[in-house]
């Protein structure tokens, strides 16, 4: 079965942003617009103009972008629509220079589309409920460019290593779901924390033998000693998890060759979707509805995106 769809065979599906339109709406709302103020789907009038409505029930006027990702933007739904084609068909990311030129908008408008898509891929309404379980991998991973490489005047000058660096945590289930957090620090406090949050009591928790894993005796704790030159011990490894932190580097580097920390937590949002939701084994055209399915209720301003600390 095929799963790909070309560009040339997007561009047909969409031609224009009425096609655009129509698909977000049938996505969103299955077929019948439902007013995003009080939800009713019964009392719905269609206005003169093709694609506004207004709720006879409240008396809310109301577009298919109202209270999503693409509120108040000027840039027309079938160029948000590619962008989400191409987030999820490159594998390694998309940059906001090279977006700009694909869609001929400025590189400004550019990064504030894909950072509005990058929060809609958090999915944040289902941290509270989302758990992993079985066999899962953990492994944390410092993002950040080397001292060595950096202008003398943002040298640190405080050693090697994760000096100036960004900490990532992240688990991923054996044939299942991957999880990522940008955190404070690798602290047993930090690291633990996180884990009690995400992971079932009871599953087998596959580590290397960094110290903060020690005494989680809710979980099976299964090591690996990497000082040691031990990477698979039976089924303990963290290769899955490693593997993720590979493609993660390869877009830091290779595409977007830095992440500002406070915007951080958003790249990573986007490579666990591509993980998860807008893996390659999905057909395109899921990947995409999986993104749109969560374009409603993660809308953010680019006055909230610059003042962010």
């Amino acid at each position: 079965m095929k799963t790909s769809i070309s560009l040339y065979e997007f561009t047909k599906l969409f031609p224009d942003e009425r096609a655009a339109r129509l698909h977000i709406e049938s996505v969103r709302w299955n077929g019948q617009p439902t007013c995003p103020k009080c939800k009713a789907t019964s009392r719905i009038q269609t206005r003169k103009v093709e694609g506004y409505y207004r709720c006879l029930a409240c008396k809310f006027d109301f577009t298919v972008r109202t209270g999503t990702i693409f509120e108040r933007s000027h840039i027309p739904l079938d160029k948000w629509l590619y962008t989400m084609y191409l987030i999820n068909t490159a594998r390694k990311g998309i940059s906001s220079l090279q977006l700009a030129q694909e869609l001929g908008i400025t590189q400004k408008s550019a990064w504030f589309l894909l950072q509005r898509i990058r929060e809609a891929c958090s999915n944040k309404n289902d941290d509270d409920d989302d758990f992993l379980g079985g066999i899962v991998e953990a492994d944390e991973v410092y993002i950040g460019g080397k001292e060595t490489n950096k202008h003398e005047s943002k040298k640190l000058k405080a050693g090697r290593g994760t000096v100036g660096k960004t900490a990532v945590f992240g688990m991923r289930e054996r044939g299942g779901k991957v999880f990522a957090k940008v955190v404070a620090g690798t602290s047993a406090g930090v690291i633990q924390k996180v884990i009690r949050t995400k992971l079932k009591p009871g599953s087998t928790l596959c580590t290397d033998e960094h110290g903060s894993y020690v005494g989680m005796s809710q979980y099976e704790h299964k090591v690996v000693r990497h000082s040691a030159k031990q990477f698979v011990d039976g089924m303990a490894h963290t290769n899955g998890m490693e593997s993720v932190w590979a493609v993660l580097k390869r877009g830091f580097y290779g595409v977007y060759h830095s992440f500002s920390v406070k915007h951080m937590q958003r790249y990573v949002d986007e490579f666990m979707f591509r993980l998860n939701e807008g893996k390659c084994a999905n057909y395109t055209m899921d990947r995409i509805d999986a993104l749109l399915g969560r374009v409603a209720g993660n809308r953010i301003t680019y006055a909230d995106l610059i003042t962010l600390s």
